[in-house]
């Protein structure tokens, strides 16, 4: 009788089991992407990327980042970085080993190997022997050609940086890699910052077209306020000038979210702020813009409200985000503000 009892109990429970299981399935499965999921017990975490689930079972020790965009975040949270893709070395952005030169040092510091510089190599990502890969979608130091070779090597988290701040870049690997403190501690630190630079400046005058200005003037990219550096301007209460929709649309760098490149005779149309600040850019390009035959009419080029913010913003992260509140601060410091 307790055997004819407990088959129809195991069926039950087999049932209830399987049930269970394709819930939390289905739980996880509908998953926005970049949104994570913990465990109650703190492991395994989940995120869900553009290529399906990614799931870790503990904290990752050996991080190798195909992106130089996103190892400045990952470096800024102190995560186990190992090694990185590069970029061209010995420029006024990038050191010898083809490192953002503002994290170049702490780098240093943490024994990070250089990958490559530029192209990506398999080859060297599988040397590093790491536990985890990441990969960007998007920009010029996305390796998403070699996805489908890496992702049989180690756990390969893909995302974007075109359409997040490194803050919130900070906050989603916080919470995948088991840094939550350390994520908490560099973005409020770095809040303050901002809070502070606002209360203390003043702004030129208004809407401010942001753009990386290509220096055969040819013409510019154009931040959006989907970009870290127009989300960051609007932060501190600057208003980017409206760009007009006929001049959108080339995609040379990539179907991005965060640029808009403004080439040739389209180019003096797409400057219509009353102010310009140039990114990834010294003090010295601000009279080349100045004197730039094709803005003579432009109303921020005619009231000489052109400002130079850095060589190393083009690409931000904490520390490149922190130079450029210094910097913000020292062209419109309110002194009386003090």
């Amino acid at each position: 009788m307790i055997r004819l009892l407990a088959r129809p109990f195991l069926i039950l429970f087999a049932g209830l089991l399987l049930a269970s299981c394709d819930d939390a399935q289905k739980n996880t499965s509908a998953l926005p992407i970049d949104q994570i999921q913990k465990d109650p017990a703190g492991w395994p975490r989940s995120i869900m990327t553009s290529q399906g689930l990614l799931t870790l079972d503990k904290s990752p020790q050996r991080i190798v980042s195909t992106s130089v965009t996103l190892s400045g975040t990952l470096l800024a949270i102190e995560a186990p970085l190992v090694a990185s893709g590069a970029t061209m070395p010995n420029t006024n952005v990038a050191s010898e080993k083809g490192f953002m030169r503002q994290w170049d040092s702490i780098a240093e510091q943490r024994g990070v190997q250089a990958l490559y510089q530029s192209e990506p190599n398999a080859e060297a990502i599988i040397k590093a022997q790491p536990d985890l890969i990441i990969i960007s979608t998007t920009g010029a130091d996305s390796a998403m050609r070699l996805y489908d070779q890496l992702k049989d090597i180690a756990p390969t988290l893909v995302i974007r940086y075109d359409n997040k701040s490194w803050l919130q870049l900070a906050q989603i690997f916080g919470d995948l890699f088991g840094l939550e403190a350390q994520a908490k501690s560099v973005i409020d630190s770095f809040q303050q910052q901002t809070a502070k630079t606002k209360k203390n400046i003043t702004l030129p005058a208004q809407p401010t077209t942001a753009m990386v200005y290509t220096l055969d003037d040819s013409g510019a990219s154009i931040w959006t306020s989907q970009s870290a550096q127009g989300r960051l301007l609007e932060e501190l209460g600057f208003t980017l000038a409206t760009i007009p929709e006929s001049i959108k649309g080339d995609i040379s760098m990539g179907v991005r979210n965060d640029i808009i490149i403004a080439k040739g005779e389209r180019f003096p149309d797409a400057v219509t702020g009353k102010s310009i600040l140039l990114f990834s850019a010294e003090k010295a390009i601000e009279q080349q813009v100045l004197d730039n035959p094709f803005l003579q009419s432009n109303q921020a080029v005619k009231a000489k409200k052109v400002y130079a913010v850095g060589s190393d913003t083009f690409r931000l992260d904490y520390y490149s985000a922190t130079n450029l509140l210094t910097r913000l601060q020292t062209l419109f410091g309110n002194n009386s503000n003090e």
